[in-house]
């Protein structure tokens, strides 16, 4: 049976938030290197990511 649009978009939610949790953990720890990195994925994957960055502390420039 295939899926409709309102799934697909709940399932694509899903994983944004699974992938910024995991890098928000992984932001504890990381130098600043791995944290441009970390902000170019978030960009990448997310088309509200300056919002996202801009909570997790990456808005200004490094």
């Amino acid at each position: 049976m295939p899926s409709n649009e309102r799934r697909k978009e709940i399932q694509r939610r899903r994983h944004r938030a699974k992938k910024i949790a995991q890098w928000t953990r992984q932001l504890k720890s990381a130098k600043v290197s791995e944290k441009s990195l970390i902000a170019e994925k978030i960009r990448r994957l997310t088309p509200g990511a300056e919002r996202v960055l801009a909570n997790l502390g990456l808005d200004e420039p490094v």
